[in-house]
């Protein structure tokens, strides 16, 4: 007997072939479909509980990813609900600005007080604009998540000072510096000579003009040797004659810490909102600048970058550059300004439709940004 109607034997297509039906449950045994409904439901079951156990599982890992980028030409809203100018200026005139003018950011996942599972990890690896670190390449050993916070806005709070200073000698005000001694360091060569409070106002007959001028005389000498201060202490001027010492990693040194404050001509507010760190200093000072001088720095162009900046106008380098390139491209930056220390990381991430601009000085930015200005980028020096 064949399974199938033979066309020869019509008869037989219409005849019911016998199906040998299932046995039936054993008693307390569920019958087929249920067995399959309740083998789903413990698959189910089992895979929540991997992924639950799995997002339990912390690891040392941090995740950088791009953040916001912050137009500093823009408006900020304040408490009170009113809008204000991100970069307020009071004592010198300003003029309006076009374009925009972006500090960049990145957010960071993992470390202190924001552990990161096995799943965040994955998932940023395979995301071509975050990366992974460990958490040791971006946090000093046993920091807590406050420390870390009040260190970024220290750090924030100077990069502004420095940024004003900058912009402010660079239209032709005169903004000297005020080095301050904070504290001498334990075995400090310099004890009993020099203390806490003291305002250094010459080395070895040199005005003392920045730390950077500071530390350099200072390392001039043979360690051992001393070397003559001049300083200001309360209303007297006294000099002292610290003995200089060698310091862990070989340099010469007299074992005091330093504050730099500054004597401004001009009062200059900026509001970052909750963003820290020193890496918006050279967007600062290029948006004070940009206020305190006729004509759009940058025409109409939106111009984004990062970097930090010091006394003598030096842009540094920072870290995440790649998120921060990418941040910049999503907020609609055509140009980002890169420092030239973080060239090598720059390439081979820079975003489609990006030109990035190798700067080292505030100087060669505010050139570029001029040129910018211009439509006249061919020439500037590329990552």
């Amino acid at each position: 007997m064949t399974a199938h109607p033979d066309p020869k034997h019509d008869d037989l297509a219409d005849t019911p072939v016998a199906v040998p039906s299932a046995p039936p449950a054993g008693p307390g045994e569920p019958a087929p479909g249920r067995r399959s409904l309740v083998r789903l439901v413990v698959s189910m079951l089992v895979a929540l509980a991997l992924g639950a156990a799995v997002s339990l599982i912390h690891l040392p890992y941090a995740i950088m990813s791009p953040g916001p980028a912050v137009d500093v030409l823009g408006e900020q809203r304040s408490a009170d609900g009113s809008t204000v100018a991100r970069i307020r200026v009071a004592g010198a005139p300003t003029y309006p600005t076009a374009g925009r003018l972006d500090f960049t950011t990145v957010r960071v996942r993992g470390g202190p007080g924001y552990a990161v599972n096995v799943v965040d990890v994955l998932a940023a690896w395979l995301a071509a604009d975050q990366d992974v670190y460990s958490v040791d390449e971006l946090f000093p050993p046993q920091v807590t998540q406050e420390q870390v916070a009040q260190e970024n806005r220290v750090e924030m709070t100077g990069s502004q000072q420095v940024a004003a200073a900058v912009a402010l000698r660079a239209v032709g005000y005169d903004v000297p510096l005020v080095l301050r001694v904070t504290r001498l360091v334990d075995g400090a060569p310099a004890t009993g000579q020099l203390q806490a409070g003291d305002v250094l106002v010459s080395i070895a007959g040199a005005p003392v003009a920045n730390a950077e001028g500071l530390r350099a005389a200072i390392a001039a000498v043979r360690a051992g040797d001393a070397v003559e201060l001049v300083v200001r202490r309360g209303e007297a001027q006294v000099t002292v004659h610290p003995r200089t010492g060698t310091a862990p990693d070989g340099r010469t040194y007299v074992g005091i810490a330093l504050a730099g404050d500054y004597r401004m001509p001009v009062e200059v507010t900026i509001d970052a909102g909750d963003v820290g760190g020193p890496s918006a200093g050279l967007m600062f000072a290029l948006g004070i600048y940009d206020k305190l001088t006729d004509g759009a720095l940058t025409g109409a162009a939106s111009v984004a970058g990062t970097g930090t900046i010091d006394d003598g106008g030096a842009v540094g380098p920072i870290g995440g550059i790649a998120q921060k390139m990418a941040g910049a491209r999503q907020a609609g930056a055509s140009v980002f300004l890169a420092p030239a220390g973080s060239c090598p990381e720059v390439r081979g991430r820079e975003p489609d439709g990006m030109t990035v601009v190798k700067v080292a000085t505030f100087a060669e930015a505010r050139a570029a940004l001029e040129a910018v200005g211009r439509s006249q980028t061919g020439a500037l020096a590329r990552c």
